[in-house]
């Protein structure tokens, strides 16, 4: 596999909180990352903090995957100075579910657009291994849990679970119509925590739409108490419950799929779920937090919001099976790393939306 030499991988959202994680877990594993951010909804600080822990000039690309001939001229790029892009990590796309309702034709043509694009620039430049960023989002409210990958899916409850939905459509027909297309549909869990040196980690604009970011900003006094949206569901404390996957753990197993894509296997297109199998509730959330850094969290019980699925969590066993790969770090380590890492930002420009 020309493993000792490593694969040139773009990484598009490099910027981002899984892309800039992942694009420090591709360089550990050997290979080079070139990350490529339209800045919408990161800054290029993750950037930086990418190249200090590389220890190395990474390059980036301050590019949108819906501009065709840019696209085409940082692959030309790559081909010119002999070092061609050999596969694709993609999370590029925007993913506040409220947002999503509030404008389902942006969420349209960035998410599924930017992926057309890429795609018929992959295409032009031969191109054939992906590893696309889904979410559990897919599955709905799943018929049983924990959920593994030949779950149904359901009718998408937000637009932006409609654009996975698509994406994942449009990367199976589009490796349907090409010979040597290797594509890993990673549908990610709840992804939490920071790199462990606290020089990156999760940085939302403006008011958090994830519970640890807004966890963290609440004990740093950042925000006056964190609401526990519903406490009357049908779980053991009557909060809503997730699978929390640590960051490093997800940024693993982007390392692993794009190996899974670069060897020779049988299938063309592969989903594979990213969870620890274990479930946790809100509350839990909190405890975790609590016992893992001694700090209460402020919270209050709220109305439940409108989508939010009761209980999903991941049957993994696919993914260890076939990439390898399973997590290997607790709540409570992802707890430490996200308040180390909140610790690390301190209060947040103010100006930030």
């Amino acid at each position: 596999m020309g493993q000792t030499h490593g694969h040139h991988v773009l990484v598009t959202g490099g910027a981002g909180y899984i892309g800039s994680h992942s694009a420090v877990a591709l360089h550990e594993a050997g290979h080079h990352p070139i990350l490529l951010d339209n800045l919408s909804n990161s800054t290029p600080d993750a950037v930086e903090g990418v190249r200090e822990l590389c220890g190395r000039d990474i390059p980036f690309h301050t590019l949108d995957c819906s501009d065709f001939d840019g696209l085409k001229s940082l692959f030309q790029h790559q081909v010119d100075v002999g070092q061609p892009i050999q596969g694709v990590l993609h999370f590029a796309a925007f993913k506040a579910v409220g947002e999503s309702v509030a404008k389902p034709a942006l969420y349209a043509a960035n998410n599924v657009g930017g992926l057309g694009v890429l795609l018929q620039v992959m295409a032009e430049f031969g191109v054939e291994a992906m590893v696309f960023s889904s979410s559990c989002t897919v599955y709905g409210e799943p018929n049983k849990v924990p959920v593994d990958e030949g779950a149904p899916m359901q009718h998408a409850e937000s637009p932006y679970g409609w654009t996975k939905q698509a994406c994942e459509r449009v990367l199976t027909d589009h490796a349907s119509s090409r010979e040597g297309a290797k594509i890993a549909l990673l549908r990610y869990f709840n992804p939490v925590g920071a790199h462990p040196s606290g020089v990156i980690g999760e940085l939302p604009l403006g008011v958090p739409n994830n519970l640890v970011p807004f966890l963290t900003q609440t004990v740093a006094g950042i925000r006056p108490a964190l609401t526990v949206f519903g406490d009357d569901y049908d779980t053991p404390d009557g909060t809503c419950i997730r699978d929390y996957l640590h960051v490093m753990d997800l940024a693993e197993a982007h390392v692993a799929a794009l190996n899974w894509c670069l060897s020779q296997s049988k299938d063309k297109v592969r989903a594979f779920n990213l969870g620890t199998g274990t479930g946790a509730s809100v509350l839990e959330v909190i405890h975790s937090f609590e016992r893992a850094t001694g700090l209460s969290v402020p919270h209050v019980i709220g109305p439940r919001r409108p989508g939010d699925v009761v209980a999903i969590w991941a049957d993994p066993k696919r993914a260890h099976n076939e990439l390898g790969w399973k997590a290997s770090r607790t709540l409570d380590d992802a707890m430490t790393d996200a308040w180390n890492w909140q610790q690390r930002l301190g209060q947040p420009d103010n100006n930030a939306h």
